[in-house]
């Protein structure tokens, strides 16, 4: 049974009359007539008395007819239903981006806007490495990916062809440590010697990972570290480093709280903070309507968009 066999009913039961509601469903009349005899074939029943004038439905044909106009109208309001939700999909944008972003950043970011883009958090993504997030927008999992980037020059071997970004913020990475009893640093990167360094680290192949080393690479006196966690979240880092265990590079917007209560205290001093962007990367080749109005309305970077 066909959904337009319930529809040519209901044409039928309004205009009482065959040739009427054939032409109303652009149908001609002896294909509408046939469609009406498989309608009571598959019922098993006489729908519509043929012999008054105008036509009448038979009682079974009564019954019928209710649940034709109940299920007619259940299958238009699920269309529509489902119209609506495709449209909403249409114009949601999936943003892929680490924890920390997505605590500290996006929602102040977002609330600078009058009239905010919808962004979609996709949260696969916070247990993700850099790279990750590049291959992610070339299979069109994610439509965005907001990330840190290096602010100084450092190797990095991602592959981000056709690809392209804008600069929305900036971040610096901020040693820290408990404090001991006299409000110094439980761990320091000053003076240490040739004692190792306890330290709650990032992943060993990820970007902040890759930054923090080239930064210490730079600096004559670093010290050395005996690392004892690796981390791609600096939700995790921040707890270990909380606990006691060592000290720990976090974005200075996760730990301006504590830093300012004094529950945290800095490991070093400026020398010691490594700088990074906040960028947002989307394909160049997106056909994503609401992604390009997003991007049109960002500002570029100096010199260019892609790399």
């Amino acid at each position: 049974m066909e959904l337009r066999w319930l529809e040519d009913f209901i044409a039928l039961a309004q205009t009482r009359h065959f040739s009427r509601a054939a032409e109303e469903q652009n149908v001609t009349q002896p294909t509408f007539s046939r469609r009406i005899k498989l309608l009571e074939e598959e019922m098993g029943t006489v729908l519509v008395n043929r012999q008054t004038l105008p036509l009448s439905l038979t009682p079974a044909g009564e019954e019928f007819l209710a649940l034709c106009q109940d299920v007619t109208r259940r299958v238009a309001t699920t269309r529509e239903r489902l119209g609506q939700l495709a449209e909403a999909s249409a114009s949601r944008i999936r943003l892929a981006a680490p924890q920390s972003l997505l605590a500290h950043f996006l929602p102040q970011w977002l609330a600078r806007w009058t009239s905010p883009p919808p962004v979609a958090p996709y949260l696969r993504a916070t247990g993700w490495l850099a790279d990750d997030y590049f291959q992610a927008l070339a299979r069109d999992e994610c439509d965005l990916a907001l990330c840190y980037w290096p602010a100084t020059p450092c190797p990095l071997a991602f592959d981000t062809e056709g690809l392209e970004y804008r600069v929305l913020g900036q971040e610096r990475l901020l040693p820290v440590s408990l404090p001991d009893a006299a409000g110094g640093p439980r761990f320091s990167l000053e003076g240490s010697g040739r004692r190792p360094v306890p330290l709650i680290a990032y992943h060993p192949r990820g970007l902040i990972d890759t930054v923090i080393r080239t930064h210490l690479q730079q600096q004559a006196d670093a010290p050395t570290f005996s690392v004892l966690n690796e981390s791609i979240q600096s939700s995790n880092i921040r707890e270990l480093i909380g606990l006691g265990y060592g000290l720990g590079w976090l974005p200075g917007r996760a730990v301006r709280e504590p830093l300012a209560s004094g529950t945290l205290v800095p490991a070093g001093g400026s020398r010691w903070e490594v700088p990074l962007e906040i960028r947002l990367y989307r394909h160049r080749a997106t056909p994503h309507r609401a992604v390009t109005a997003l991007w049109q309305a960002l500002e570029p970077p100096r010199g260019g968009t892609s790399r």
